[in-house]
């Protein structure tokens, strides 16, 4: 997992692309701890399976900066948070049930683009 201070942003392919839709993605983790590595790994594959060039992550390591946590209210870690597009939703865990992810964050139907 990249670290740079506090956060780390990941944009999908080249960048994001212009006429997409992005998805901003924050990944809440604890330390570099194997959960929190398997959950990045996780998100960064299913977005590359099924969001290629159209997501963004932001890793925020709450080891570093506790503070973070109270915007995103957060209780539980790793969590997952899809700021954009909106509704706001959460999946806690290491992410590993693909299904689970595709549903919750509610990319399935971008699958077939």
């Amino acid at each position: 997992m990249k670290k740079r201070n506090q956060k780390t942003a990941v944009n999908g392919a080249n960048g994001s692309p212009p006429e997409a839709e992005t998805f901003s993605l924050r990944l809440y983790v604890a330390g570099q701890t194997p959960k929190s590595l398997t959950a990045f790994a996780n998100l960064k594959r299913l977005c590359e399976e099924h969001l290629p060039g159209q997501y963004r992550i932001e890793v925020i390591d709450l080891v570093k900066n506790p503070h973070l946590a109270q915007a995103d209210q957060i209780v539980a870690l790793p969590t997952l948070v899809r700021k954009l597009p909106e509704p706001i939703k959460r999946i806690v865990g290491d992410l590993s049930n693909s299904e689970k992810v595709i549903v919750g964050m509610d990319i399935q139907s971008l699958k077939a683009n």
